[in-house]
Formats: structure tokens, C-alpha cells, sequence
């Protein structure tokens, strides 16, 4: 058995918890009229028996006040909160080790049985007690109800077609446990958008048939326009969305502006169960304010002095603007290391519906021929000053995986060989414009598309059509909004797309390599796949190329063991098949992030990485003990 409690992995020891006395627990000053008038319990009834004491080794204590603002590009992103507060039963440090953070401590036994320990005391934003009640009410009263699940539990709480059993001990201890081990829940529990076990039941119950009256429910599905009674449950039940201020929340601030708007105003949640190592309750701030911005101006805003912290919408290609403005405006343009496998990568879509692009593109050699024509230097100059590294979609520099060799691999621009390639492959003739035929007939121009959310994504696709045409083949930029992007991938009308690479390149041993296997939709190369494993087999289509079989069993060998040489083995080995197979046709990497930060905003470290998931961008530096100086 292995116990995971503050201060990291312990194997079958505990750890001593800091602790501070409560007679030093300090109330932020924003909060003290409303204790002095009764409206508030006093510091020490609002924080939890055994609150987190934060590690501050590498940070400074702050003090309490003031507010900064961010800006979001669509009123939806304003959930961004839930990913910069980052307060997870479980969450990730900057070196990707998992520590509790909401509880108090988590038992893990083989990794099929885990015991959460809740902290004694702990409330939601509205005061409410928070207990393993919510954790019941979450598993039993929601994910297993067909109305409020009508497509079954969360995946991530199903092993092998097992569903967890879950055992409430007490009101601070649940313990979930499956016959086999689930690697991914824990991962879950820390994610971006996590994994949320729990629900204020106290708010949710009036909206669930089993317990409230259902006169009174009518009324109120009525009131509100909803379909039904789920249909009210489930709007109403939104924590990642952070939109709703009647909702009860766990994280440092708490909404309390009414959508919709273009400004969402977070103030600090009274009840919020982390301190400073003087007893300070965090957030040190008082509030967070998101503003709503075209994607195009949050540059512009950003260099104005308009956010006192943003990196979500900025670019490389920004930096000198950005730089221009620091001494006018008071903030500091750091440059963060971005974990993603490649700055730009090409996804030929190996399931698209168009059985000859299907044909062509399943063909190894094709995309080999397609990575060996790319002029990845020309582009590095232009775009990044050649400061990034030319190569394949892979791990970076920094990772236990990193290989140099596995970068370049079919990566070196070599037009002689990306001839012979298609040549190989029969693709022989050609049209009136140098372009190679497909094997029906059709001119060889393959449509790329792209969300349009990054102007360097077209660009480059320019430098890319230019050196494709020296082996007979032409790309188009198709741009469109996200949504209609993926679902024109997901349907296979798509037969290449542009994305960035693999979310977290930096591979370490708590990080599942989940976008190394054909296990999720998402994955632009080959959606169907990936939709025929979440599906359990219902939609999509199943792997059927001896490579991608052999990602999967690597995949399931990575779950089935805890050994942790044998997992960094098998993800080498499943790195070196996409470079072998150039599965992506990623352009560079290490392309560096710029994150603009208010000289009087403390504690955000000069130099960090940028990562999605696992580390929710900034959210695992922990912004709720961010403050301001003056």
C-alpha cells in the first residue's frame, strides 16, 4: 500500500501535516464588517479543523487585498477560474507530483482502492458543511440515474467495463475501490477540468425528484423554462462553468456577477480552506475580474496595461509588441516553457470518410514524403527567430523521453526522397500543374483545416504549400470555428487538419500518456478510433493498422502495471512509433510562451512551464496565494 498525504508519497508511513494554531489564523480585512456584524463566523469556524498549510519554500508571504483583471476571449472561458484556482481534491506541484490539496489525505492501495480522507470542518462557499454526503449524492443520486446520466457513469470511473464500489465510512471518509487498477484516477481527481466526485447536495437535492417535493419541482422547472426536472439539475450543476453565483463552490474565488455579461466579477470565498504559513486564509486576493475580448485585441488590450496577468491568447509573435509596453505600463513580459510536443503539428486524418484520401494517407510512405518536404528551418526563421527546435511532435527537451535522434527522425528536409516516396506508392502523374494525381484522378490538394484562432497556423501553411509543390502536392487553409473544425474532423468530411502537438510533452511518471494511443475523439488523426474505444465499441471505428493495435496494448500494459521503469519503457516505445509513423507531422517545438505579469502581482514565478494538462497553466503554481504589493 502507498498513502499519498501533504508533502508528497509515503509507502506505509505517514507524514507529518503542518499545522498551524488557530489563534493565529488571520481574517482578510475585506471580510471583517461582515464578521463583526454576525453576517460571518469568525476565521477559525470557517476554515476547516486542519486547513492546507501551503508550501511557501520558493514563495513570499503576502498579504491580503486588491484585485486583478484577466482577459477571455468568449463569455464560456470565463471558466477559466475553475482552472487557475485550481483547488482539487488532489492536484499536481510544478515538478508533476500529486499531493491532496481539498482533502486532507488519500489512501491509495495498489491503485484500485482509494480512501479519501475529507478535512473535519470543511464547508462549501455558502457555509454549507462539506462532506462525504456530496460525495454519495454525486455517485448514487446523479452518475447513476438514468435521467441525470442517460449515458452512464463518467469513463473515467469504469475499468474494463467495471464500475467503482463506493463505501462512505463516515462524514470525512469514502473510500472508491475496483477490482483492478485505474492508474487515471487519481490524474482525473488533479486534471485541468477535473474529475468532480462530489456536488453541493444541500443546493441540488431541492432539484432532484428523489427528494424534493414534486409539486413544488414542477413549479420551479416551469419557472426556470427547463425541459424537465433533470434538465434543471443538470444546468444547475455545472462547477467546472463557474457562471451560476448561487452555486456553491470549493475554489478560492466565487462568481458574483449574473450572465450573461461581459465582465464576471470573482470575489474571494469566505469558507476557502487553505493558509498561509502565518495563518493568513488565502486567496490573498479579493477579487479576480474576467473580461470578454475579441481573441484579436487581447494582444493590444494586454500591451495596454488592461490584464494584470494573461498568457491565454497570446503568442510568440507578440513578444515585441508586448516588450515595447513594459516600462509604460508596469508589467514584466516573462517567457515560460510550453509543454506542448510541437508549436505546429499536421494531423493527416487516417479515418476520413473519403476512401481514396483513406487509402493514400494510411500509406506510411505518404506521410513520410509530406514531413521530408517541409522546409522546418524557413519556417523557424520567419516565425520564431530560429529559437525553436525543428523536428518532429515528440518529447522535449527536459523529459526522461527525450531523444534528439527521435526529433529528426523523417523530419530533415530531403525533397529527393519524399520523391522517390510517392513515386513508390505509384502517384506518378501529374496534371498541367505539377500536381500528382490521386489514384481516381483528382488533383492531389489536400484542404487543411484549421480553427482560425492562430493567424501563424495559415501562415505557415503557405511556406508548407510552397515546399509541398516540389513533390506534386498542394494545401489550402479552411478556416472555421472550433466547434465546426472538430465536428468536420470527427465526421471524417476532414483529411488534415492543423493543431498544436501533444498537450504535455514533458512524459513523467504520474503523467498517463493517454494521447500516445488511440483513445480519445479528440486525437486529429485518428478521431474514429478514438470514438470506438470511448464508445465501448457503439460509434467509431476500431484500430485496425498493426501499429496503432500495438499503441493500444502498450497503452493497457502502462494502466496494468505500477512499476515505474516499465512505464517510462513502454511510452519510449509508443514515442518512437509516432516518429516512425509519422502519425502527426509536427513542425517545431520549445517555442516559448510569453505570460505578461503586473510588477506589484507577487508569487508568479519568472520562468515556469506552460502546461494544460496536467498543470492547469497557472493553476498549479497556485494563484490563490498570488498578491499584490504596492
Amino acid at each position: 500500500m502507498r498513502m499519498l498525504l501533504l508533502g508528497g508519497l509515503a509507502v506505509g508511513v505517514a507524514l507529518a501535516t503542518p499545522t498551524v494554531q488557530a489563534q493565529t489564523y488571520v481574517d482578510p480585512p475585506m471580510l471583517v464588517d461582515a464578521v463583526s456584524d454576525g453576517s460571518l463566523p469568525p476565521v477559525v469556524e470557517r476554515l476547516p479543523a486542519m486547513p492546507r498549510v501551503m508550501d511557501f519554500a520558493d514563495r513570499e508571504i503576502g498579504r491580503h487585498g486588491g484585485q486583478i483583471d484577466w482577459i477571455a476571449r468568449r463569455a464560456r472561458d470565463a471558466r477559466i477560474m475553475s482552472v487557475y484556482g485550481y483547488a482539487r481534491l488532489v492536484g499536481y506541484t510544478p515538478g508533476f507530483d500529486l499531493v491532496p490539496d481539498i482533502l486532507e489525505a488519500i489512501e491509495v492501495e495498489d491503485e484500485r482502492r482509494f480512501t479519501l480522507h475529507l478535512r473535519e470542518g470543511h464547508r462549501w462557499s455558502d457555509g454549507a458543511p462539506f462532506t462525504t454526503e456530496d460525495i454519495r449524492y454525486w455517485w448514487e443520486d446523479v452518475q447513476r440515474n438514468e435521467e441525470l446520466s442517460p449515458y452512464g457513469p463518467d469513463s473515467r470511473m469504469i475499468v474494463d467495463g467495471e464500475l467503482p464500489i463506493l463505501t462512505i465510512i463516515d462524514a470525512t471518509m469514502a473510500r472508491f475501490e475496483w477490482s483492478q487498477a485505474n492508474p487515471l484516477f487519481l490524474p482525473a481527481l488533479a486534471g485541468a477540468r477535473p474529475l468532480y466526485v462530489y456536488l453541493p447536495s444541500h443546493h441540488l437535492k431541492p432539484m432532484h425528484a428523489a427528494y424534493a417535493d414534486m409539486q413544488a419541482l414542477t413549479a420551479v422547472v416551469e419557472e426556470a423554462g427547463a425541459r424537465n426536472w433533470a434538465a434543471l439539475h443538470i444546468n444547475a450543476a455545472k462547477l467546472y462553468d463557474q457562471q451560476d453565483p448561487s452555486l456553491p463552490t470549493l475554489q478560492p474565488w466565487i462568481v458574483v456577477s449574473e450572465p450573461p455579461t461581459d465582465r464576471y466579477v470573482f470575489e474571494r470565498n469566505p469558507f476557502f480552506h487553505q493558509v498561509d504559513p502565518e495563518g493568513r486564509q488565502l486567496p490573498y486576493l479579493d477579487r479576480v475580474v474576467v473580461s470578454i475580448a475579441d481573441s484579436s485585441l487581447i494582444p493590444l488590450k494586454t500591451g495596454s496595461g488592461e490584464s494584470d496577468l494573461q498568457a491565454r491568447s497570446l503568442s510568440f509573435g507578440n513578444i515585441p509588441f508586448l516588450k515595447e509596453g513594459e516600462e509604460r505600463h508596469n508589467y514584466t513580459v516573462h517567457l515560460w516553457t510550453p509543454a506542448l510536443g510541437s508549436e505546429l503539428a499536421l494531423y493527416p486524418n487516417l479515418t476520413t470518410a473519403d476512401p481514396v484520401w483513406r487509402g493514400v494517407l494510411r500509406d506510411v510512405r505518404f506521410r513520410r514524403a509530406l514531413s521530408l518536404a517541409i522546409n522546418r528551418r524557413e519556417i523557424n526563421q520567419i516565425f520564431y527567430y530560429g529559437l525553436a527546435i525543428e523536428g518532429n511532435n515528440t518529447a522535449l527537451p527536459g523529459s526522461p523521453q527525450y531523444d534528439p535522434e527521435r526529433t529528426a527522425l523523417w523530419a530533415e528536409p530531403d525533397i529527393e526522397t519524399a520523391n522517390a516516396l510517392l513515386d513508390a506508392m505509384g502517384l506518378t502523374e501529374r496534371n498541367e500543374d505539377d500536381l500528382r494525381l490521386l489514384p481516381d484522378g483528382r488533383p492531389m490538394e489536400i484542404i487543411v483545416e484549421t480553427a482560425g484562432e492562430r493567424v501563424v497556423e495559415v501562415d505557415a501553411l503557405q511556406l508548407i504549400d510552397e515546399s509541398w509543390r516540389t513533390i506534386g502536392v498542394a494545401a489550402f487553409p479552411s478556416n472555421s470555428q472550433r466547434e465546426v473544425f472538430r465536428t468536420r474532423i470527427f465526421g471524417g468530411e476532414a483529411v488534415m487538419s492543423i493543431w498544436m502537438g501533444f498537450d504535455n510533452a514533458l512524459f513523467a511518471p504520474s503523467t498517463v500518456p493517454h494521447e500516445l494511443a488511440p483513445v480519445d475523439q479528440n486525437w486529429l488523426q485518428y478521431p474514429a478510433w478514438g470514438q470506438y474505444v470511448q464508445t465501448g465499441g457503439d460509434a467509431g471505428e476500431a484500430p485496425d493498422l498493426d501499429w496503432a493495435i500495438r499503441l493500444m496494448a502498450l497503452y493497457d500494459a502502462w494502466l496494468d502495471t505500477p512499476d515505474t521503469a516499465a512505464r517510462m519503457a513502454f511510452v519510449d516505445e509508443m514515442l518512437d512509433i509516432h516518429a516512425e509513423q509519422q502519425t502527426s507531422i509536427g513542425i517545431v517545438q520549445g517555442v516559448r510562451q510569453p505570460v505578461v505579469v503586473r510588477n506589484t502581482l507577487r508569487n508568479v514565478p519568472a520562468e515556469g512551464i506552460y502546461s494544460w494538462d496536467p498543470g492547469a497553466h497557472f493553476g498549479m503554481y497556485q494563484p490563490s496565494t498570488f498578491w499584490l504589493a504596492d
